[in-house]
């Protein structure tokens, strides 16, 4: 890792404005996460970081990122981009970039099977509770045995510097609750 980098490393993940995202950045560090999705891009600058870290630390041969967000169905008091002021901030990156517009259950059932062996999903706390916990059902057929699911969360008993981490084995847990909930409901 050049000088460049690794000063760039350390003032996202020891240094950075925003405090509650450091640890983001190391675990992106030590997966070497290369395929990333993004439940929740809001303005797109922890995108773009996430991204730009991802390219320099990743195993894979090109990073892949996939950003699900309501875009311009997002509520007034919630404001972030528009789906084509994301699509021109995130092109230039070095990404293969595909943006999902939607709830995360609408969107994620969408592409789960067009979107496997996922290394990282961070998930922002502005998602809509109902609609995560119905896409549960779907997040295991985009995750390999290493992946880590980050969920924003800095309030939870259980967050580890605003995230609770899970383990594939636990997102199969929530997934299975998922499909018994679907089931009632049908």
């Amino acid at each position: 890792m050049s000088a460049t980098n690794l000063l760039k490393y350390l003032h996202l993940a020891y240094f950075s404005r925003h405090k509650t995202e450091r640890p983001l950045f190391r675990i992106i560090r030590k997966l070497q996460a290369g395929h990333l999705v993004h439940i929740g891009v809001g303005t797109g600058e922890l995108a773009q970081q996430m991204i730009e870290l991802a390219a320099r630390n990743t195993r894979r041969e090109k990073v892949r990122y996939t950003g699900i967000d309501l875009f311009e169905m997002r509520p007034a008091e919630n404001p972030g981009l528009t789906l084509k002021r994301a699509y021109r901030l995130l092109k230039s990156l070095p990404a293969k970039t595909q943006l999902v517009p939607g709830d995360p259950y609408s969107a994620i059932a969408r592409v789960a099977n067009s979107l496997p062996d996922n290394d990282l999903v961070l998930i922002s706390s502005d998602q809509d509770m109902t609609s995560l916990q119905l896409a549960w059902f779907y997040l295991p057929r985009m995750l390999h045995d290493q992946s880590l699911v980050l969920i924003e969360d800095p309030e939870h008993e259980h967050a580890e510097d605003g995230y609770r981490v899970l383990d594939i084995a636990a997102v199969r847990q929530l997934a299975s609750q998922s499909g018994l909930q679907r089931r009632r409901a049908a």
